[in-house]
């Protein structure tokens, strides 16, 4: 199969798929308690109003005539309104996406940057006093990883570093309570601030994110580093490094072939680990007062909101099939088994 007919064929199944979540989250939306109508006008509304305002959100129909609806405005750019916030949720999403997508974005760099090195220097067959120091080091990371949640180590966190030691901003948001937000350019404060030239919130913007990325790339980067390392250990162990070994083959090369066996498995679980990302996101935002994502969707289960709850999970589904995508792609192309078994077809 060609690198192109591939592509195609898995963004012609990406269509039917949002389209079958789509509808399963429509019909279990609705069935969250909560009459949206009555909620919207309040409970000293008569209800004759609140029998008006059902017929024009067409919550009087059934159920598929309802999804039919609004699945053809979806397909004109149209998710809907929210009628907490009397906003159009295509606005509230362009504004909320770049927020979660940038700490995700940075925990994961900060990951790469920190743990994967961690994980190729521990899995070493060098047994000296710095690698067993990391060693050891590595070890009680990936116990207290796995087991501490998210939202208690950012409240931690804010305990510590800004409630005592008044080092890091407090759960401010984004920007201190003061601070303006550049304009509107990409959603990202650090970009758009940058685009400004405003150095002064670039900084600021950093500043605040430091505890909620750090948050994320502590609790979610555990099975990267732990899945990086095994792979590594396993690469070094394995019957091709013993025979590059003794035909001679310098270290660092033995080294670099060792690493991108072991890139592979731990490509397919970062992509796993994103989507725990986006769901960590959640908890963490509501935390340090991030109006991203995660935050936004809280609250409309919270208010039985069912376009912004809608709008939400059909963006998970898009991005989660993006990020499965891209991981196959990358995958495909360096892996040659993969491309041997693709170009056969």
């Amino acid at each position: 199969m060609r690198f192109a007919a591939y592509l195609g064929l898995r963004f012609l199944f990406l269509i039917p798929q949002v389209v079958l979540i789509s509808f399963i989250t429509f019909v279990l939306v609705r069935m969250l308690p909560g009459n949206p109508a009555r909620m919207s006008l309040g409970p000293l509304a008569p209800e004759s109003a609140v029998e008006a305002l059902r017929e024009e959100w067409l919550l009087d129909r059934p159920i598929f005539v309802q999804y039919g609806a609004w699945l053809e405005k979806a397909f004109s750019g149209d998710l809907g309104e929210s009628w907490v916030n009397n906003t159009q949720v295509i606005d509230d999403l362009i504004h909320r996406i770049p927020v979660t997508i940038e700490i995700i974005t940075l925990a994961l760099i900060l990951v790469f940057l920190v743990l994967a090195p961690l994980a190729i220097v521990t899995a070493s067959r060098t047994r000296n006093r710095i690698v067993r120091f990391f060693q050891n080091i590595t070890f009680g990371y990936g116990m207290l990883a796995g087991a501490l949640p998210d939202f208690l180590l950012g409240l931690v966190l804010i305990f510590v570093f800004f409630t005592h030691a008044g080092i890091l901003p407090g759960p401010e948001g984004r920007l201190g309570i003061l601070e303006f937000e550049p304009s509107f350019v990409t959603g990202s404060i650090i970009i758009d601030s940058l685009i400004a030239g405003n150095f002064e919130t670039f900084w600021s913007g950093i500043w605040h994110l430091i505890m909620p990325v750090f948050t994320l790339a502590f609790v979610y980067g555990a099975p990267i580093f732990k899945m990086l390392r095994s792979q590594m250990e396993g690469a070094l162990k394995a019957d091709f490094t013993t025979y590059a070994e003794a035909i001679g083959l310098a270290p660092r090369i033995v080294f670099l072939r060792a690493a991108r066996v072991a890139s592979g498995p731990t490509i397919v679980i970062t992509g796993v680990v994103v989507m725990f990302l986006l769901g960590g996101a959640v908890l963490v935002e509501t935390v340090f007062n991030l109006a991203g994502l995660g935050q936004y969707a809280v609250q409309a289960i919270v208010t039985a909101d069912y376009a912004p709850i809608q709008g939400f999970v059909c963006f998970a589904a898009i991005f989660t099939m993006l990020v499965y995508l891209a991981v196959d792609l990358v995958h495909f192309a360096m892996d040659p088994r993969i491309k041997a078994v693709g170009t056969s077809r």
